[in-house]
């Protein structure tokens, strides 16, 4: 269930509560007139099923209340009441299921910004990686796989293409090619500075690699993995199953490719420095066209089932 806390101006309440009425999967409704002072106008709460949410918020948003008052959403991690039981019930589909696109798209915002942290992860995750791919450490590579925070600029990407927001689609772009460009830049730096202290050579980048030599070997399976991990990225958001993320994270080839990338042109070998850009390449296309398809199948369920919902 979710919990909305609505700051309605006077004069459109009575639309609201109508709304609130009418859309099934809703109850516990309560009005407080007058308790708003900024912005100022009444308190509407009401509860909604999450699989009936994202209908109750569009058509407030219709009705103007996002830019004439205010719209909370929270999640309710405990209801004891038959009435919320109820609602459920009558609410179509699972709540598992549910896309709350306004909060899919605050999620992916955050996310996808352009922000000194967001670079430091991924540097960071990518200089972690570069230790991995010198020492042919597996450990080291699904650590920085972990660390990398580049699937937010990717889910952002997708919801803006899905829900046809192109500046939105533009920002993310930028913050995953910025990001990755500084970090591979400062990767160079790092793997320089490490030869230098003898920690690097490039005679362990060149030799056997039995745990690491796939990152810049592309192939058929690293973008079916990428189909694979970008479907399983994407329904973790829109379902709040944000544990899924991590093993999504580990799943791909993205910040591995970039330090082997970078760890190779530092040392002037071109052969990889090019095959580890192809993987990284080809897995950010496979996470991009998964998450949108998966997206977009989404998108059709529920407009299906709110459609058989309204006709029942």
């Amino acid at each position: 269930m979710l919990h909305l806390r609505l700051i309605v101006p006077t004069d459109r309440t009575d639309d609201v509560v109508r709304t609130i009425e009418k859309t099934v999967g809703t109850t516990h409704l309560a009005v407080v007139p007058g308790a708003a002072r900024d912005p100022a106008g009444d308190l509407v709460l009401c509860d909604v099923a999450r699989e009936a949410g994202d209908e109750l918020i569009a058509d407030l948003c219709a009705l103007g209340i996002d830019k004439t008052g205010s719209i909370a959403v929270e999640d309710i991690g405990l209801s004891l009441s038959k009435h919320a039981e109820k609602a459920e019930e009558d609410a179509p589909g699972e709540g598992a299921d549910a896309v709350l696109w306004d909060q899919l798209q605050e999620a992916t915002h955050e996310e996808s910004t352009l922000s000194v942290t967001y670079v430091a992860f991924l540097t960071l995750a990518t200089m972690i990686a570069a230790c991995g791919v010198v020492l042919d450490n597996a450990i080291l590579i699904v650590g920085a796989m972990a660390v990398g925070p580049e699937f937010g600029p990717l889910a952002g990407i997708c919801t803006a293409l899905v829900r046809r927001r192109p500046k939105l689609a533009v920002r993310a772009l930028v913050a995953l090619v910025v990001g990755f460009a500084v970090a591979m830049a400062l990767t160079v730096a790092f793997s320089l500075a490490m030869d230098a202290l003898g920690l690097f050579t490039e005679t362990k980048l060149n030799g056997e690699r039995p745990n690491t030599g796939f990152i810049y070997a592309p192939d058929w399976f690293s973008f079916v993995v990428g189909l694979l991990a970008g479907a399983a990225g994407t329904l973790s958001l829109t379902s709040a199953k944000s544990g899924a993320l991590v093993g999504v994270a580990i799943s791909v080839t993205t910040v591995p490719a970039a330090a082997n990338a970078a760890v190779a042109l530092g040392y002037g070998d071109f052969g990889q420095t090019k095959g580890s850009v192809e993987q990284l390449l080809l897995n950010l296309l496979a996470i991009l066209l998964a998450g949108t398809l998966t997206l977009l199948t989404q998108k059709f369920f529920w407009t299906r089932e709110r459609r058989r919902t309204q006709r029942a």
